[in-house]
């Protein structure tokens, strides 16, 4: 592999010479002047010496091509011509990165792995293993972590572990999102118009004014609001359409506007859409320098989203309980007419991902009572619930730095934040009318962050030291229904986190080319869990809530206390070649049940802890004009949490025995592992192998019960990641630019669990051409990018595995951009999925829980888009 890699290098190189050659020939032949081409050469050249990008992720401002780990950095403008405008995309140029939109039953979040290790679930059970810092400001959780990437200068990506500097919950890595300062020395300002694809309009405009010599302000402002790709469909009208009107049965039309009613047959049956955007943010800037040696920053931004729940389709169903379950079969029978039954089957399929007849909406009012169903019983909790398409939440926040020079080789900084955030969604697990199980959560957070710290630069020696200080407090209601099991709950937790941390970095320089660093960090960690899941019980007929014994309720605290470090070594074989290796630890809280389906599921699950080996190489060639980074690295986990979903016997209401049903509880642990028999799930009963029912047993035992869905958490010690990763910025000849990244990871443990979410490769290219046209007093810009993934499992389950996983695939997206230089605006035509590649951005396989469906979440098809950008 290393000696094709150094061949492709070498020839690429080559190609790169020959084409310098010939593009300068070409450009005599076209008839440009000697002077026009050299000018531009010579700027190009300027360029290039100051295309320098610094990087505070060794919390000192340093050239990125001269910190020594695994770091990308990528500047606003970079990620626009890419066609990224938000972090869900930011993983297609990041080796080894994975950041994904979250489904719709997980809410408005980011799902972020780096090298392997990341989390799906943004619940506060557990904890992200990526840590997010907006201009050094600690953001703890994933729920609204799908930023506009608005008024940015730069984002960085550090890889690996950063235990030291960054502590908490940066066990794969950290992200920091650097925004923009105001400028002292000149009043600017943009507005960028975009339309597109799906009735897309986005407004964005910015500016930036001096106020005095030594205080200026900014602010900038977004709007984005765009149709959603997926068609939500009238379940009746589509059938009526399509020529079947009995497949419908007696199934209520969605709205008057497609309801075949009298003489009215409408011609479209779309209700709405899933996976649009209606989101506006504002953000306002203070920057004041009152002397040589004091800078303060203060900024708040707000924002109001209301995007739409992102689309899913079925792309798995297990027909064997919906046409047996009774509660399936008794709440379809209710629109049943004679001759043709209503049931759970393909008639709910549409055919096309980007179609589905979800709704949210549960069609039986709140009490109703059919006979033979342990759902609708009657209770006035149960049916009745429609939580809409849409996806509110609010995010404001302040915070604030100053940095104070206390001597010329020593700084003081303190660093403060607030954070407020407002949620809520609904969600489905099946993708149909019937809505087996509706989902809605609510949460409300308020986050505290502060640290001060002392950074000092000397000859022979840096060192930077603080302490870091966190407090938040969450409120989470949750009301999951349950059809199949029969089961309502309400859920009200409370979740209290707080951190403390003390930490040193110390880089010793006992030559000009060798670098020894070192690094200590102490935290402290806390998280009080007060849970409650009460499962419906009312009788029919009452309007008082009774819970069910059957409902968990738990109040505990989870702590941590933990040193971490980091040991390393570069040494600058010449000005232009940079190598490293180093060694450290990271960690991730440990978590705890956040979905108890009964009594005895609750309790604390692991955390997660590792040491991290790599090594890797910068260099600059040719006159700045190709920059390579290359890293390998192992991570050998010291801690780690395995998961296993499966399913367990349903108690009944006063915990005194199994409730009868249908299926039959059997070992079915990982296979291979020495957890094989020690969890379980469900199978269907069969009377003639399995024997006469046997209910009075316990939740992890019987024949012939009811099963209800249970997410097991277990630690283990072992498990290693191993992989290699590269990037690539070169400027083969003026104006011709590409890009390139390419990462592998590969996971082995002893128990030889299948790893999900990952895929083993990535790598994108992008490559563009900046055409210089005197006659239109500009530029044209063409580029292409491409992006690669790798196969992703998403299914632990040998039996699911093949099914339910996703093949490797690739996308692109494609810009042609001109500039004009006179009036200083911009015009750019793209498209993103240029080739309209399908593939789902993610997965639930919901049947590894006992339920009926597997559902995915259908990436958008080709977006076309034209914006128009003013500077001032």
């Amino acid at each position: 592999m290393t000696l094709k890699a150094t061949l492709y290098t070498s020839s690429l190189f080559a190609l790169f010479a020959s084409q310098a050659a010939f593009a300068q020939d070409a450009a005599n032949d076209a008839g440009n002047s000697p002077d026009t081409v050299q000018d531009a050469a010579s700027d190009r050249a300027n360029a290039r010496d100051d295309d320098v990008i610094f990087v505070t992720g060794t919390k000192i401002a340093t050239d990125v091509q001269d910190v020594p780990i695994a770091i990308t950095a990528v500047t606003a403008e970079t990620l626009q011509t890419r066609g990224i405008t938000s972090t869900a995309d930011l993983g297609g140029i990041v080796p080894n990165a994975s950041f994904r939109k979250s489904q719709g039953i997980y809410g408005p979040a980011v799902s972020v792995y780096l090298r392997g290790i990341g989390q799906t679930d943004p619940q506060f059970n557990g904890e992200p293993s990526v840590a997010y810092y907006i201009d050094d400001v600690y953001y703890p959780f994933l729920f609204g972590s799908n930023f506009d990437l608005l008024d940015l200068e730069r984002v960085e990506v550090l890889r690996g572990p950063q235990g030291t500097l960054f502590g908490r919950n940066s066990i794969a890595g950290a992200m920091n999102l650097v925004t923009r300062q105001p400028s002292l020395t000149e009043a600017t300002g943009f507005v960028e118009v975009t339309v597109g694809a799906y009735n897309r309009k986005d407004l964005r405009a910015g500016f930036t004014v001096p106020l005095t010599d030594t205080l200026a302000v900014g602010a900038s402002f977004i709007s984005k609001k765009r149709t959603g790709y997926q068609e939500m469909l009238d379940f009746s009208c589509q059938m009526y359409l399509n020529g079947t009107p009995e497949l419908a049965g007696t199934f209520p039309f969605q709205s008057p506007e497609t309801s075949f009613g009298g003489t009215r047959e409408p011609d479209n049956c779309v209700i709405d859409h899933l996976g649009g955007e209606n989101t506006r943010a504002v953000r306002g800037s203070l920057y004041w320098a009152p002397t040589s040696t004091v800078e303060v920053s203060i900024s708040a931004d707000y924002t109001d989203q209301n995007d739409e729940i992102p689309a899913e389709y079925i792309f798995e169903t297990d027909y064997s309980q919906t046409l047996t379950r009774p509660n399936f079969v008794t709440a379809a029978d209710q629109f049943s007419i004679p001759g043709t039954p209503f049931r759970w089957d393909e008639r709910f399929q549409t055919g096309d991902p980007y179609k589905t007849y979800d709704n949210y909406c549960d069609p039986f009012p709140a009490g109703t009572n059919i006979p033979g169903n342990s759902y609708y019983n009657g209770s006035i909790y149960k049916g009745g619930y429609c939580h809409g398409n849409t996806v509110p939440l609010t995010s404001q926040g302040v915070q604030g730095k100053i940095i104070v020079g206390l001597t010329n080789n020593i700084d003081f900084t303190a660093i403060a934040g607030y954070r407020k955030l407002d949620l809520s969604f609904g969600a489905a697990s099946d993708g149909t009318v019937l809505n087996d199980s509706i989902i809605y959560h609510e949460f409300h957070e308020d986050h505290i962050t502060g640290e001060l710290r002392l950074t000092g630069q000397f000859d022979w020696f840096d060192f930077v030291t603080g302490a870091f200080y966190y407090d938040g407090k969450a409120d989470h209601f949750g009301n999951p229904t349950g059809v199949r099991a029969g089961t309502q709950r309400f859920q009200n937790d409370v979740y209290e986190p707080s951190a403390l941390a003390g930490y040193v970095n110390v880089n010793v320089r006992p030559t000009d080319r060798l670098s020894l660093i070192g690094g200590l960090r102490y935290s402290h960690d806390k998280k009080g869990v007060y849970f409650e899941s009460l499962t419906d019980n009312t009788p029919p007929g009452s309007t008082e809530f009774v819970p069910s014994a059957a409902s968990t309720i738990f109040d505990i605290e989870l702590e941590s206390k933990r040193w971490d470090w980091k040991a390393g070594v570069d040494f600058e074989l010449n000005d232009n070649l940079l190598l490293y290796a180093s060694a450290g630890s990271g960690y991730r809280l440990p978590g705890f049940n956040v979905r108890p389906s009964q009594a005895g599921q609750e309790g604390q699950t692991p955390g997660e802890s590792l040491i991290s080996y790599e090594i890797g190489a910068k260099a600059e060639f040719w006159d700045r004009r190709v920059k390579l980074n290359v890293a390998a690295f192992k991570m050998d986990f010291t801690e780690r949490p395995a998961g296993f979903t499966g399913q367990e016997g349903q108690w009944n209401d006063n915990l005194t025995g199994l409730v009868p049903g249908n299926s039959t509880v059997v070992s079915a642990g990982p296979e291979g592992s020495e957890f094989a028999n020690a969890f379980t799930t469900c199978r269907p009963y069969n009377a003639a192998s399995d024997g006469p029912p046997q209910l009075n047993t316990t939740p992890d035992q019987g024949v012939g019960v009811n099963c209800v869905a249970r997410a097991f958490s277990y630690g283990v010690a072992d498990g290693t990641i191993k992989g290699f990763e590269g990037e690539l910025e070169a400027e083969p000849i003026d104006f011709l630019t590409i890009n390139g990244s390419i990462g592998y990871n590969k996971y082995t443990s002893e128990d030889n669990a299948q790893r999900t979410i990952v895929p083993d490769w990535t790598a994108s290219a992008g490559i563009q051409y900046e055409a210089q046209v005197p006659m239109l007093d500009g530029t044209i810009t063409p580029r292409l990018d491409w992006f690669y993934s790798g196969t992703i499992f998403y299914s632990t389950l040998p039996q699911y595995q093949e099914s339910t996983k996703q093949e490797a695939f690739s996308t692109f997206n494609g810009r042609i951009t001109y500039r004009n230089d006179p009036h200083d605006f911009e015009v750019a035509l793209g498209a993103t999925n240029l080739f309209n590649n399908f593939y789902y951005r993610q997965k639930i396989i919901f049947r590894g829980f006992g339920l009926p469906t597997n559902l995915g979440q259908p990436a958008p098809p080709r977006e076309w888009y034209l914006s128009f950008k003013k500077r001032f």
